[in-house]
């Protein structure tokens, strides 16, 4: 009988490196080891050649960084996405795209159930799985860290180590680095060891060997560089003149952002399953696309309809730090945003600066900026009368002043209740 497949999500990390093994034990199964490029760069180096080593029946690697840009990043940041207003979701995002490739490979596999080395405190966990509640619900999902016998058998990572070495899995589990990575193309994100403790001032230069993608905002160069971005309907398609595509764009704009140490953001924020925890991010690209794209919006959108668009902003972030990216929701959320970018359509010019990212500029085919209604010299066009703002504050000052007198009255009233009773 041909034996049951599962595909894990791979990392070559100590832990999915272990529950690969374990899985293959414990179910008497093929694993199928599955590890999506969303941007890991050199972290991808030799994953294959080790997952197969470490007992996979076939390894996918598959890149998938352009859908990653084109199809969340882009949508995500028409949204004017931001969590708990400073995190731009970069692992958030990511964890939807990887969910439905797993899916695809199960389904094309024939696999009963994928796997993944979440643990069961975190976020990811929640991500995975409402993605193939949603697409592939007919699949089983196991997640190792939330069953007894894994943590029994691996209760810290000492377990986990003398378990690699015995069954010749190399790992490199060291305390030079103190803490978790994990990277895309949005950005990184550093969590646990010492930035547990919320006091440890991970912006320090004496700890600037954690950080990947930029330099900090002290070791910056010290002359600003100027950079134009041009949209269309909402998303960026050209850096510094130069047409892209939004793999490319993501790529530019890091590189760039890297450099001058834009992007990065240390917080404490609220997981879904109802902890708060200490993450540090970089993301230098995201930073300044997120910049651009409202500075865009500042000149072509209606005001309505960036104040309702504005008003999603919570709700959609929610949905997408929780995991809902494919449920109907967010989906008909995404369907408002689109229609509000149409007119999201012009060049920005950013000046970047020690960790700064300043508008410098401005300027669209559709601008609903107009110069000659907006100056504060005569208006040539007649389109805006100031006389008319007289009548115009009369009938939004009515219900204060409504109100204002009822309070007036009822303060009237007590004090003719005190005066009595002191009678």
């Amino acid at each position: 009988m041909p034996k049951n497949k599962i595909v894990l999500a791979y990392s070559g990390g100590l832990d999915t490196s272990v529950i690969l093994k374990w899985l293959k034990e414990t179910y008497d199964a093929e694993i199928i080891a599955f590890t999506a490029d969303i941007g890991q760069k050199e972290e991808l180096d030799g994953l294959e050649e080790k997952a197969l080593s470490t007992g996979a029946s076939k390894v996918y690697i598959d890149d998938l960084r352009e859908e990653f840009a084109r199809d969340f990043i882009y949508p995500m940041f028409q949204s004017g996405a931001l969590y708990e207003g400073q995190y731009l979701l970069g692992t958030s995002i990511a964890r939807p795209l990887i969910a439905k490739r797993m899916v695809d490979i199960a389904r094309a596999e024939g696999a009963i159930a994928i796997a993944h080395g979440a643990t069961g405190k975190g976020n990811d966990q929640v991500r995975f799985e409402l993605t193939a509640a949603a697409l592939a619900p007919e699949l089983e999902v196991i997640a190792p860290w939330r069953l007894e016998a894994f943590r029994e058998e691996f209760p810290g990572r000492a377990e986990m180590i003398a378990y690699a070495e015995k069954h010749g899995i190399p790992v490199q589990a060291s305390a030079s680095k103190p803490y978790s990575m994990d990277r895309n193309l949005l950005h990184i994100s550093f969590e646990s060891g010492m930035l547990e403790d919320p006091w440890f001032d991970a912006s320090h230069t004496d700890n600037e060997e954690m950080y990947v993608l930029s330099v900090s905002p002290e070791r910056a160069p010290d002359e600003a560089e100027y950079i134009e971005l041009e949209f269309s309907a909402g998303d960026c398609v050209a850096v510094n003149g130069v047409e892209m595509d939004p793999l490319g764009v993501m790529e530019k704009l890091n590189e760039l952002g890297g450099k001058h140490g834009v992007g990065r953001v240390d917080m404490v924020e609220n997981r879904f399953v109802g902890m708060k925890s200490r993450g540090v991010y970089e993301t230098p690209g995201g930073t300044i696309l997120f910049a651009a794209h409202r500075r865009m919006e500042s000149l072509t959108m209606d005001r309505e309809v960036m104040s309702l668009r504005d008003s999603l902003i919570t709700r959609y972030s929610t949905l997408v730090y929780n995991g809902f990216w494919f449920a109907p929701e967010r989906l008909a959320l995404q369907a408002l945003v689109t229609e509000s970018q149409k007119n999201v359509t012009g060049t920005v010019r950013i000046k970047l600066y020690k960790g700064n990212v300043i508008a410098a500029g401005v300027k669209s085919p559709v601008s609903l900026y107009n110069p000659e209604i907006a100056t504060m010299e005569a208006d040539a066009t007649q389109a805006y009368n100031q006389s008319d703002a007289a009548g115009f504050i009369r009938l939004n000052a009515l219900r204060l002043k409504v109100s204002s007198g009822v309070e007036q009255n009822d303060k009237g009233k007590d004090k003719d209740k005190v005066l009595q009773a002191q009678n």
